[in-house]
């Protein structure tokens, strides 16, 4: 019989649990978008095809922020591509998930669809196979009023005001060597930072995420984060964690038990957010560590979906899963990693809930 203990007292508290922490995702993968979200046709859809029954789960889960367009799909996707005309739209093949993509769902798609389910969307952005000015070209389409090239397109694609998207992902993923455009620390880091730059020029007013490791077992994890934090301190408001969980044959109870592996993820990128920021030479005044010395996470996906059988064809019913009683009831130790309850390796000590300012489980619909 395994048994847990709780203490919960007031006199505990770290800080106040931002909303932000009830984050969820939306990829194109599998049928979290075509058949999931967005369903034209069916009998719970609206006339833009979107899915209400989902929309009102969504609501009732009380989910604050989501993000989009990904996960590994956003290092291979022209954003160009999912806007305008649907009958003009172009199918891709989709390179991260070996599926087509038909383009019908893309950002105003998306940006309608997160103000029908009451959630503030997170953004990413091509740091794979893309870059800078694409990066700013799609902030100019999604937040400028007007007057200028990209967003004078966005209002003739029917979309009058800006979308004012504050969070920003400055690519996915780009430790791993499965990301299309994989790049190391330092590659990744000095093209973190300008981007952070010239999208601020855009609109000073956002907030930036830089990619961190992926989980704590790559090989770089740690001199990963010190490299590109050397890089973007000044220039970022956030640095990622990625760490999934998944069930290995019958062994439930490690599954169970991966809050103290997140718990422990957690300490080593504050450890090193905090190395970094002591001997930053600028200092600025506008880093979230320099005024007030946290740092923030974009992330955490708890459940790893298998990928095995995905062909160029788009299969029926592609990278889809029923979720477990075992899979809902490991992410509360997660969530509450995160909080001011949780505590660290140190007996007793504060959770993370003044250190973590974003969290988005993956995903939306399985």
């Amino acid at each position: 019989m395994l048994t847990s203990h709780v203490t919960i007292h007031p006199a505990y508290t770290v800080a106040p649990v931002p909303s932000r922490l009830f984050g969820s995702f939306v990829e194109h993968m599998g049928r979290c978008v075509y058949g999931g979200i967005f369903e034209p046709g069916h009998p719970e859809a609206d006339v833009d095809g979107t899915r209400l029954d989902v929309i009102k789960m969504v609501r009732e889960m009380g989910v604050s922020v989501v993000r989009y367009p990904g996960g590994n799909f956003v290092s291979g996707y022209d954003w160009e591509d999912g806007v305008g005309p649907a009958e003009l739209r172009r199918t891709r093949l989709d390179l991260a998930w070996r599926s087509r993509e038909t383009n019908q769902f893309g950002t105003n798609e998306f940006m309608a669809w997160c103000r029908l389910a009451g959630v503030e969307p997170m953004m990413a952005v091509n740091l794979g196979t893309r870059g800078i000015a694409d990066a700013c070209n799609l902030l100019e389409y999604t937040n400028h009023s007007g007057g200028t090239y990209y967003s004078d397109l966005r209002r003739t694609h029917g979309v009058a005001a800006p979308h004012n998207v504050k969070l920003w992902c400055l690519g996915n993923e780009m430790d791993g060597p499965w990301q299309i455009g994989h790049k190391t620390a330092e590659e990744y880091g000095r093209l973190a930072a300008e981007t952070a730059r010239a999208m601020r020029q855009v609109d000073p007013t956002i907030e930036l995420v830089a990619c961190g490791s992926s989980n704590a077992r790559m090989p770089t994890f740690g001199a990963w984060e010190a490299t590109v934090l050397d890089h973007t301190y000044d220039d970022v408001d956030y640095i990622s964690l990625h760490p999934y969980y998944e069930q290995g044959h019958d062994d439930r109870a490690t599954l169970l038990a991966s809050a103290t592996e997140m718990d422990a993820f957690i300490d080593g990128v504050i450890a090193t957010a905090d190395h970094i920021g002591a001997r930053s030479v600028r200092r600025s005044s506008s880093s979230c560590r320099s005024t007030n010395g946290t740092f923030g996470a974009n992330r955490t996906t708890l459940v790893v979906r298998a990928m095995s059988g995905i062909t160029r064809r788009r299969p029926s019913r592609p990278l889809s899963e029923h979720g477990r009683l075992t899979d809902s009831t490991h992410r509360t130790p997660l969530l509450l990693g995160t909080a001011s309850v949780w505590p660290t390796r140190r007996p007793g000590g504060p959770g993370h809930v003044d250190r973590y300012s974003c969290l988005c489980a993956c995903q939306a619909m399985e």
